[in-house]
C-alpha cells in the first residue's frame, strides 16, 4: 500500500492561492490504474472531493471548485499538487491527499490510502 504525506502552509490570507503537495512513497504515481486525489474537510462538515490526477496525468476537478483549482504532478519527485485560488475563510479545512486503484472509490470518497492531513486556515 502506498504512503502519502501532505505538505503546505497552515495559514493563508484571503484572496491568495493555496498550494499543497503530496509526496508518495511505496509506489509510483505513474502506475497504471491508480488515481491520486485531494479531499478536504471543513470544520464541522463532511468530506469534500476536490479533484484527482490519473496515472496518465489526466486531471479531473470537482465542478463546484473547477474554476479555482489546478492540479499538477512532478513524476521525478513522485509528487502531485493542488492549487486553489482566491481562497476565502470558507476554504478553511483539513486537506488530505488520497489514492486508490479505483476511480469509483475516489469519487465516493472511500480511497484505500490517505495522508495524515494538512490543516489550512484562511484568515487575515
Amino acid at each position: 500500500q502506498v504512503q502519502l504525506q501532505e505538505s503546505g502552509p497552515g495559514l493563508v490570507k484571503p484572496s491568495q492561492t493555496l498550494s499543497l503537495t503530496c509526496t508518495v512513497s511505496g509506489g509510483s504515481i505513474t502506475t497504471s490504474g491508480y488515481a491520486w486525489s485531494w479531499i478536504r474537510q471543513p470544520p464541522g462538515k463532511g468530506l469534500e472531493w476536490m479533484g484527482l490526477i490519473a496515472a496518465d496525468g489526466s486531471t479531473y476537478n470537482s465542478p463546484s471548485l473547477k474554476s479555482r483549482t489546478s492540479s499538477s504532478r512532478d513524476t521525478s519527485k513522485n509528487q502531485f499538487s493542488l492549487q486553489l485560488s482566491s481562497v476565502t475563510p470558507d476554504d478553511t479545512a483539513v486537506y488530505y491527499c488520497a489514492a486508490d486503484q479505483s476511480f469509483h472509490n475516489i469519487l465516493i470518497i472511500n480511497p484505500g490510502s490517505w495522508g495524515q492531513g494538512n490543516q489550512v486556515t484562511v484568515s487575515s
